[in-house]
């Protein structure tokens, strides 16, 4: 299942099925199917144009990020936290030995700042190699390294290195929880990606407080044209695509109780 997501994606976003369509559109060309030619070209043309100069992944992101609200201030008392990896480039810190943060680095840096303010705090940190080839570093691996740098003791560290998807993260960290007899934990990851998790953990019978980071949008934009930020636009796009397809495919296999959790 776990391959077979991975190949999914590869072709199901905005910028290879506009790629598809055009490459279908030459065949059919090539064939003399010049009516079916050229509605292929015309669909590749109009989702390339959606991704790059609309603010359609922009709205579509904004729902994911409002689902569950930013904390207005920090709690009076922290017992755990839960990371949810993706924030490291695992690729990167295997061969140079690092610990490069990406566009999702605000997870850890939040968590570097409660570890702080809460110095009995336990951090459990969810996340192994979720690439294909599952031959680099896992996230909970690196994290030791990054906690460490800011004097964060490594005693006060749960890691869970195996994860590779969202799903294995709450299926791991639930059995972890329960041996180490934490309950109660905040849940750190991006706003967008919040709603997916917290169906996962309330499916594994794992009561958390939603933590909300890394949000990618205003929240205040509608839906209209945009040419001034075509790659921005393809990336968010993107992102958004994969997280509402991420929750459907989730949705219709059971391992979350709603569409779009609440």
């Amino acid at each position: 299942m776990f391959l077979l997501s991975k190949l999914f994606w590869v072709f199901a976003q905005p910028l290879s099925i506009a790629f598809l369509l055009a490459t279908l559109a030459a065949a059919l060309a090539f064939v003399g199917w010049r009516r079916l030619s050229g509605l292929s070209a015309c669909l590749a043309a109009l989702v390339l144009f959606i991704t790059l100069f609309t603010t359609t992944g922009v709205v579509a992101l904004q729902v994911l990020e409002a689902r569950f609200e930013r904390q207005a201030k920090d709690l009076a008392e922290v017992s755990c936290m839960i990371i949810l990896g993706g924030a490291f480039d695992n690729e990167i810190n295997t061969a140079r030995g690092g610990m490069e943060l990406n566009q999702s680095a605000d997870r850890f840096v939040e968590a570097l700042r409660l570890a702080r303010n809460y110095p009995e705090a336990r951090i459990l940190i969810s996340g192994g190699d979720g690439s294909i080839s599952g031959t680099f570093e896992g996230e909970a691996q690196t994290a030791e390294r990054f906690f460490s740098a800011f004097g964060i003791s490594p005693e006060r560290l749960i890691k869970e290195n195996t994860s590779r998807t969202t799903y294995e993260n709450s299926l791991n960290t639930a059995e972890l929880l329960k041996a180490q007899g934490l309950e109660n934990c905040l849940l750190i990851t991006s706003a967008f990606h919040m709603p997916r998790s917290v169906g996962l953990f309330a499916k594994a019978g794992i009561t958390i407080t939603p933590w909300p980071v890394d949000y990618r949008t205003s929240g205040v934009v509608g839906l209209g044209l945009d040419f001034t930020q075509p790659a921005l636009n393809a990336q968010i796009t993107t992102t958004a695509a994969r997280e509402w397809m991420s929750l459907a495919a989730y949705y219709l296999t059971g391992r979350i109780g709603s569409f779009l959790p609440r």
